[in-house]
């Protein structure tokens, strides 16, 4: 567990403390898996401890994978109102397109929080807003938000095949078949860990 998990949790008693910590690790251990599992853990953690910013973005992010996106967007405000430190406006941003607010996600993005965002992060709020845009049919600049340095198809890792599929899917939707092909193809030579389906994407394209 993170030390500034562990600091949050010493304003609580020990055995609530040690509970609590049980609950946040196997919600994490959980997460990719079987994320409704994950979720009780988090919610029984929230039980314990529901005044801990640590705790309640747990449950956001378990909520999230869940795709019950309005319990996710509440748990991961509260966490943010209540101090965390984690970057979670593309979550945020994500969950109000999920509650089919998709203006509201691309607002988001414009603000002060959104331009203090790098790497990864930035990357991930950029696919957020590409959905966005998609979802309501500017699939122009859905390209144009994908569209940017970052496009680097050396580049490798979850986010790098999520910014690529991303870009792949908004190519398709607008016709360009052999040019999502090529950015399937990248996605799939980025993605070591199989976050994606870009190499069924790729045989269903060739």
């Amino acid at each position: 567990m993170a030390p500034e998990i562990r600091g949050e949790l010493t304003t609580l008693d020990r055995y609530t403390a040690d509970a609590v910590a049980r609950h946040l690790v196997a919600a994490g251990e959980l997460l990719d898996e079987d994320p409704e599992a994950a979720l009780a853990h988090a919610r029984a953690a929230r039980a314990r401890s529901g005044r801990i910013a640590a705790v309640r973005e747990a449950v956001g992010i378990a909520a999230y994978y869940c795709g019950d996106w309005a319990q996710a967007l509440a748990e991961l405000r509260a966490a943010r109102r209540m101090g965390s430190k984690s970057p979670l406006l593309p979550l945020i941003a994500d969950c109000e397109r999920g509650v089919g607010r998709p203006e509201r996600a691309i607002e988001l993005a414009r603000g002060p929080e959104a331009e203090q965002l790098t790497g990864d992060d930035a990357d991930e709020l950029k696919i957020v807003v590409a959905g966005a845009r998609s979802d309501l049919g500017q699939l122009e600049q859905a390209l144009a938000v994908l569209s940017t340095p970052q496009l680097d198809p050396s580049r490798r890792g979850t986010t790098a095949a999520r910014l690529f599929y991303a870009y792949a899917e908004t190519l398709l939707a607008l016709g360009r078949n052999q040019d999502a092909l090529q950015w399937f193809l990248n996605a799939a030579a980025a993605d070591l860990e199989g976050a994606t389906d870009a190499e069924d994407r790729v045989t269903e394209l060739s």
